[in-house]
C-alpha cells in the first residue's frame, strides 16, 4: 500500500507560484533536496502521494496532491550542468520555483493536482492531524491554538502521514490525481 507524506511549500515558493502564473496548473516535478529549505523526499517511492502544504496567517492549506512517478533526471529535465553557473533543470524552468536551484536538488517526477491556495485544512481537524515514523510512533502539530498553527517548524520537512490523516487530506485536496 502507498505511503503518504507532506512538504511545506514556504511564502516565497507559493509566492513565485502565484507570479509565474502557475496556479490551477498541475506541476510535472517537484525537487528533493539535502538541506531543510529544500527536504529530502527520503522514504517516498513510486506510486506513494505527497500532500503540498502552505501555511498563511495560522491557516494550513493543501495546495497539491501529487503522486510520485519517479525519481530520476530524465530527457525531461535538460542537460545537466556543465558548470555550477549553468541551470540544473532547464528543461523544468517553468516550475524551478519548487527547488529546482536548491542545495543537491533531485529531480522527482509527479502526476498531481493543480496548484490552489483555497483549500484551507478546517480548524477542527488541524489538531487532529498525525504523522508516523518508521518505528510506528505517531505525532501531531506543535504550536496549534484556537485551530490555528502558530508557528509552522513541525511542518518544516518531508514527513510520513497515518493513513487516516492521508485520507483526510486527501478529501481536502479535492479531485484525486489522474
Amino acid at each position: 500500500m502507498p505511503d503518504a507524506f507532506t512538504v511545506l511549500w514556504t511564502h516565497d515558493t507559493c509566492k513565485a507560484l502565484r507570479k509565474a502564473g502557475r496556479v490551477g496548473e498541475r506541476p510535472p516535478v517537484a525537487f528533493s533536496g539535502v538541506h531543510t529549505s529544500l527536504p529530502a523526499w527520503s522514504g517516498a517511492e513510486v506510486g506513494d502521494e505527497v500532500f503540498a502544504v502552505h501555511v498563511n496567517r495560522g491557516t494550513v492549506f493543501v495546495v497539491s496532491r501529487m503522486r510520485v512517478l519517479d525519481r530520476e533526471r530524465g530527457v525531461c529535465c535538460g542537460t545537466a550542468p556543465a558548470t555550477w553557473q549553468d541551470e540544473a533543470f532547464p528543461g523544468h524552468d517553468a516550475w524551478s520555483m519548487l527547488g529546482a536551484g536548491g542545495c543537491g536538488a533531485a529531480p522527482v517526477h509527479v502526476d498531481a493536482t493543480p496548484v490552489r491556495f483555497d483549500a484551507p485544512v478546517p480548524a477542527g481537524l488541524l489538531a487532529q492531524l498525525t504523522w508516523r515514523n518508521r518505528r510506528g510512533q505517531t505525532r501531531g502539530l506543535k504550536h496549534v491554538v484556537d485551530g490555528r498553527l502558530e508557528r509552522a517548524i513541525s511542518l518544516q520537512g518531508f514527513y510520513r502521514l497515518t493513513p487516516e490523516s492521508a485520507g483526510e487530506l486527501a478529501h481536502i485536496a479535492g479531485s484525486a490525481v489522474s
